[in-house]
């Protein structure tokens, strides 16, 4: 069995929980934007939680099935069709052969979830089927790409449509302090902890840029390990929080570290939208 791509969208990939163990070589963890809701597309046909997902970034891609299976679509709200009748995310949805899904407009947040019955079955490199240039054959997917799927036409006992847990932005988002929050002055650790700072347009799956109003700095490190979540603040006065394809190291102060439900959160952030930190201890 597989799916066809009849058009790609903005920018879609394969991606699972991640590749683990390989950061000593330098290959980033990579897998998937906003955990939250890949999980809970999963666990909606019970698969596997890390089972392979389709991760899209807006509106655009369009599918075509070869056979009838069951799938389930979470993260960003958007307009989502079956054959141009709209559907709904956050629901175990049954497809035939032949049948069309098309993603329309984004309503709220960025990265949304296609989870299939079994998971989607691209190929494994180094433990992951998750794309990353430069690791996996491909980057991200393209036009008339056809990827394997198990074939389940068993039907889903849970039907049950669910509401996720609300990520309001005002709500501030978790975080500990990061290695080099201490040796930062008093004036700045403050202003980090007790501002809001706005998500910029250079964001993507590597790191999002966080713009503010006031100067901050601070001095450079000697290279040192970074992941997911990570926030950097950099000498120019730039705090860039690491994503999910970030590198392995890196030079720029370490100030902050999300946690794994923050990064979700954070991942579904838009430019132009606000953010704010709510320190806490480990």
């Amino acid at each position: 069995m597989s799916v066809e791509i009849l058009a790609p969208g903005v920018y879609s990939t394969i991606q699972d929980q991640g590749r683990f163990g390989f950061r000593n070589i330098g290959v980033p963890v990579s897998g998937f934007m906003d955990k939250t809701s890949a999980k809970l597309a999963n666990s909606l046909l019970n698969n596997e939680l890390d089972a392979a997902v389709i991760e899209t970034l807006g509106m655009g891609l369009k599918l075509k099935f070869h056979q009838r299976t069951y799938i389930s679509i979470c993260g960003a709200q958007c307009d989502i069709t079956i054959n141009q009748n709209p559907v709904s995310q956050n629901s175990v949805l049954e497809v035939r052969q032949n049948d069309i899904l098309h993603f329309g407009k984004v309503q709220k947040g960025i990265w949304c979830y296609l989870s299939i019955a079994g998971g989607f079955q691209a190929e494994v490199v180094l433990s992951s089927r998750s794309f990353f240039q430069g690791i996996t054959k491909k980057s991200k997917l393209e036009k008339g790409d056809r990827i394997k799927t198990l074939s389940s036409t068993q039907p889903i006992l849970n039907r049950t449509k669910v509401k996720p847990q609300s990520r309001s932005i005002d709500n501030p988002i978790e975080v500990f302090k990061g290695p080099e929050f201490n040796s930062l002055n008093s004036q700045t650790q403050s202003y980090i902890a007790n501002s809001s700072f706005q998500v910029s347009k250079a964001i993507n799956r590597m790191a999002y840029k966080l713009e503010k109003d006031h100067k901050l700095s601070a001095k450079e490190i000697i290279t040192s390990p970074v992941q997911p979540g990570t926030v950097q603040l950099t000498p120019s006065g730039e705090l860039i929080v690491l994503m999910q394809d970030c590198q392995t190291t890196g030079g720029y102060a370490r100030v902050l570290q999300l946690t794994e439900q923050s990064l979700s959160k954070l991942a579904q952030i838009g430019s132009g939208e606000s953010v704010e930190f709510l320190l806490i201890e480990f």
